[in-house]
């Protein structure tokens, strides 16, 4: 019988390891459009700041063949559920298929490095602002 509060924990985890791959991938579509209609906010400096870094992250650990914490604490997790890792609901299992690929590891380390770079060409494409004071009576756009 599953364990369930472990269970739960690992659909949570799933979840937030999902967040994580829309903030990357959605960020930079956000950056480009958000730059191309003028939104000021996309070229915050944290913001960029922090997508950077999470690309940057996501990249080191496929080229030092780190296999992601997020999806090791998440297999722990149903480890401890006593439930297979790639079994589940429906939601559950959709989720895991978006995210879990089988392709040898150095097509991930190319379309990391690929998707990181990429990042770093909007970067200087579109560099960031960083967020100062507004002089009196400027307005925002």
């Amino acid at each position: 019988m599953p364990d369930l509060p472990y269970q739960l924990l690992a659909n949570a985890v799933l979840i937030l390891h999902i967040a994580i791959v829309l903030f990357v991938v959605g960020g930079l579509v956000l950056i480009v459009a958000g730059n191309l209609r003028g939104w000021r906010v996309v070229n915050s400096l944290w913001f960029r700041l922090l997508h950077l870094a999470t690309i940057g992250i996501v990249v080191a650990e496929a080229w030092l063949g780190i296999e992601c914490p997020l999806t090791t604490l998440e297999m722990w997790l149903r480890a401890q559920a006593k439930v297979s890792t790639y079994s589940g609901g429906f939601i559950e299992h959709w989720l895991q298929s978006v995210l879990f690929w089988d392709a040898s590891p150095w097509v991930f380390t190319v379309a990391y490095s690929a998707f990181g770079l990429a990042v770093v060409a909007v970067w200087w494409r579109f560099p960031p602002k960083p967020v100062g004071r507004r002089e009196p009576g400027a307005t925002r756009v």
